[in-house]
């Protein structure tokens, strides 16, 4: 009855939804990079209050990113800034945070106030004159948040997280983490290690490669 009960009304969301998309398609139709009219309406569905909110935000980037599940939560304040993204199930975002392009894995966490940023290249400074050129979505590179990463609070990536690690509150990551480990501080570096270190696991399978041999013999 419960997830009867679910799928309606995030279907009803994404009927809601529907006409604001509408517009996001025929922009993306007349203008492959152009993303004013998506802009203006994340901002307009950032700011919708309590669970309707949360409804009704992942019912309209159901419909306008690259792929976003039903079965994720998406925080009040939460901004996607590129269509280019793609949120798979279970993701959950804390408020206020800011997301360009990236791809989020399963079951991710992404902390409060963070910040994940399409890339490190998005400008580029001219040598003949030393200004900063201006964002151009030339520059956009999607960072990937593997599988089972946890982001803490207020975390700025511009990098890739590699599967089941920790990025700790307030880190600033701008080189690709590797799987199952945590990092931390600025820029961020290598705190400690989730798996167990190769030696634990030899000696642990030891024993059974002994009782193995023992009944092969016999």
């Amino acid at each position: 009855m419960y997830y009867a009960l679910k799928l309606f009304i995030n279907r009803l969301c994404q009927l809601l939804a529907l006409p604001m998309a509408i517009t996001c398609w025929l922009e993306t139709a007349l203008s492959k990079h152009s993303e004013s009219i998506f802009s203006f309406w994340t901002h307009v569905y950032s700011i919708l209050p309590g669970l309707p909110g949360v409804f009704l935000r992942r019912a309209f980037y159901s419909l306008t990113l690259e792929k976003c599940s039903l079965n994720s939560y998406i925080g009040f304040g939460t901004i996607f800034a590129h269509r280019s993204t793609i949120v798979e199930d279970n993701v959950y975002t804390g408020i206020y945070c800011s997301i360009g392009s990236a791809h989020l894995g399963k079951n991710c966490l992404i902390g409060s106030h963070s910040s994940l940023l399409s890339g490190n290249t998005q400008h580029v400074r001219n040598d003949d004159n030393g200004e900063w050129m201006p964002f151009s979505s030339n520059n956009i590179n999607r960072i990937n948040i593997a599988e089972n990463v946890w982001i803490g609070e207020g975390a700025i990536l511009l990098a890739s997280i590699g599967k089941g690690s920790l990025v700790a509150a307030g880190a600033v990551v701008n080189t690709n983490v590797k799987a199952n480990i945590v990092v931390a501080g600025n820029p961020a570096r290598f705190v400690k290690s989730f798996a167990l270190p190769p030696s634990i696991d030899e000696a642990a399978a030891e024993p059974q490669n002994i009782a193995l041999k023992s009944q092969t013999e016999h």
